[in-house]
């Protein structure tokens, strides 16, 4: 016995919308794994006016990846990170970039921006 339309229009727009939570997900966990991003986040960890300002324990949150200032060459890579810790919120940017694909990446520019200044 086939299903009714509605049914199959509902069944078919959950799967649908399972299906891109799924894959936003793991477009998100795969830039946390990324070279250029463990970097910087070992920097914010290794720079005490930062651990200071945002107080442990820090969180790092996933990218936006819908944000326009997010962008990732083969060369360069522009981020804004979402960061909080226990007294303050904010973004962590940076530039990185390297000389040739599969080398070494390099942090050029990174800045800490907390909301309350």
């Amino acid at each position: 016995m086939p299903l009714p339309l509605g049914k199959r229009v509902l069944f078919s727009s959950v799967v649908v919308s399972g299906s891109c939570a799924l894959t936003y997900y793991l477009i998100q966990k795969a830039f946390s794994r990324a070279s250029y991003y463990e970097l910087v986040l070992e920097q914010l960890h290794s720079h005490p006016e930062s651990l200071e300002a945002l107080c442990t324990p820090l969180n790092i949150h996933y990218l936006h990846l819908t944000d326009k200032y997010n962008f990732v060459d083969i060369a360069s890579t522009q981020l804004k990170i979402p960061v909080s810790g226990f007294k303050s919120e904010g973004h962590l940017y940076v530039n990185s970039s390297r000389d040739a694909p599969f080398q070494r990446w390099h942090p050029q520019d990174v800045f800490l921006n907390l909301k309350d200044g």
